[in-house]
């Protein structure tokens, strides 16, 4: 079956860099969107950035200028950049994506999670 394993999480200082992985494994016929949300305690998930099939990318305001988001189809893979990074960066950071298996079904995988704290 498709899973999606993100690594690449930790502890960093304000104004620090972090980057994120994110490996999809499996039956694999190919990935439409990919993206990443975060979940900070007590707060809902919201969208991070995203990126589809053909390069075009969204960010939420918030990191917009200070995250990269990129993809490598060869790898089955996204990473995000993250740079400048702020206390209200910290929360657990997800990876998802939609994935055609090798059987032609179409749906929606999530990661397991990272986390990523932002402190001094």
């Amino acid at each position: 079956q498709v899973q999606l394993v993100e690594s690449g999480g930790g502890l960093v200082q304000p104004g620090g860099t972090l980057s994120l992985s994110c490996q999809a494994s499996g039956n694999i016929f190919s990935i439409q969107h990919m993206g990443w949300y975060r979940r900070a305690p007590g707060e809902q998930r919201e969208l991070v950035a995203t990126i589809s099939r053909d390069g075009h990318t969204t960010y939420a305001d918030s990191v917009k200028g200070r995250f990269t988001i990129t993809r490598d189809d060869d790898k089955w893979a996204t990473s995000l950049q993250m740079t400048d990074l702020r206390p209200g960066d910290t929360a657990a950071y997800f990876c998802n994506a939609g994935i055609v298996d090798a059987m032609w079904n179409e749906a929606d995988y999530w990661g397991q999670g990272t986390q990523v704290t932002v402190s001094s």
